[in-house]
């Protein structure tokens, strides 16, 4: 088979771009811009595939030529015009196999190249029980992406239950491709099951809901700080000597939308701000 001309070009300029972008790395103005230096290797990070199979489509297609040329001279040893077409036969396999992996590399959605996602499980019907299946979507999640190359996973917030589930769950993962992966988990959960806390052998139904949202970075969403109205506290909960001792619980609301977000999770306030902040974006 051979490549679409259409595909190939869009993968050559992608590539010429990937191959700017790393030149502007060793630029030392940007070095120095901390916010272009983030964007500079987000979209080289991005451009990353497309300049690696632009690299193979030219490859094949080199070895191609060369093969075709050993055929087309009438003066080339019969063994020779043999493993030509032999070697000919196997890079058009190669060829339909690397015409896949293009698809699945080219026919995204917008923002199906995400890297950072943040994903709330929360308990819904079903008492103490919906609490547990919070916690055991929590664990399904967490054994799925600890098998993932590269990717990532940061419990941002936690609301415990005493009998070892959880009302609500704010986690932030990344890596390649956690969005497009992930993001159809959001929506209802249910479960039907004879639960741990159940006694009499009864089947109780529970639910919990899953969202899973893009993580917007500072560079991408600016929030005034004149819209943000922040309150600290004193945590509550088990925590020791340091629970109800220092007021390390923030509470931001932004004002204009009325979103409130309270991190108590960390002992420092400075770090539930900055969680707050990131959960609030």
């Amino acid at each position: 088979m051979e490549f679409a001309p259409g595909i190939v070009d869009k993968l050559r300029s992608q590539a010429e771009r990937f191959h700017e972008l790393t030149d502007l790395l060793g630029d030392p103005e940007v070095a120095s811009d901390p916010k272009r230096m983030t964007a500079v290797l987000k979209e080289r990070g991005q451009l990353d595939a497309p300049a690696q199979l632009s690299g193979r489509i030219a490859r094949i297609d080199t070895a191609r030529a060369e093969c075709r040329e050993v055929l087309d001279d009438k003066d080339a040893e019969a063994d020779l015009r043999e493993l030509a077409q032999e070697e000919l036969a196997e890079l058009d396999a190669q060829a339909e196999a690397l015409d896949e992996e293009i698809k699945s590399v080219l026919v995204v959605e917008e923002g199906d190249d995400a890297d950072k996602i943040i994903v709330e499980i929360r308990a819904g019907a079903g008492g103490d029980e919906a609490t547990l299946f919070a916690a055991d979507l929590w664990r399904i999640y967490q054994h799925f992406i600890d098998s993932q190359k590269g990717w990532k996973m940061e419990v941002l917030e936690a609301s415990p239950t005493d009998v070892g589930g959880f009302k609500e769950l704010i986690l932030a993962v990344s890596g390649p491709g956690v969005w497009r992966r992930l993001r159809f988990e959001s929506g209802g959960h249910r479960v039907q099951r004879v639960p741990s806390t159940e006694t009499q052998g009864r089947i109780h139904t529970s639910a919990a809901t899953v969202a899973v949202l893009p993580e917007a970075e500072e560079v991408e969403l600016v929030i005034d700080p004149t819209e943000l109205r922040i309150d600290t506290m004193r945590a509550s909960g088990a925590g020791g000597q340091h629970v109800n001792k220092t007021e390390s619980c923030v509470r931001v609301t932004h004002l204009p939308t009325g979103t409130m977000v309270v991190c108590m999770d960390g002992k420092s306030q400075h770090k539930n701000r900055a969680q707050a902040m990131r959960i609030l974006r």
